[in-house]
């Protein structure tokens, strides 16, 4: 069973979606305050339904928000990133090494996200 992991930093609160073994799934953005990552958290659960948006491929399809979008980073490995319907970037991924690990971690944060609880560290 996953949970989301909620944060203090030095700027302000943040999540982490963690896995039943404890993997970071997906991180969050920095908020400002408590209230509004919580509200972040609630975003996730109801916008991880989305479709894939792979940028990864030449000419890719557009998908509506909410939406993963499937690119690579500078480095070239292979990162995800969580949009709501507003198009805002709700959460985002670590760098995979190949686009089927990626994708395993969309579907993960689908299973996982809906049902996670929310813990503070």
């Amino acid at each position: 069973m996953g949970k989301f992991v909620v944060k203090n930093t030095a700027t302000g609160v943040k999540f982490d979606l963690k896995a039943g073994n404890g993997e970071v799934i997906a991180t969050s953005e920095v908020y400002g305050a408590e209230a509004a990552c919580l509200n972040g958290i609630e975003s996730v659960r109801k916008c991880c339904e989305g479709g894939v948006e792979d940028q990864t491929v030449e000419g890719f399809e557009t998908v509506k928000n909410p939406k993963f979008e499937v690119y690579t980073d500078k480095a070239g490995e292979f990162r995800f990133r969580l949009k709501a319907r507003n198009g805002e970037v709700i959460a985002v991924s670590e760098g995979y090494k190949t686009k089927p690990s990626c994708l395993n971690g969309i579907e993960s944060v689908k299973k996982n996200a809906p049902e996670a609880e929310v813990v503070k560290e």
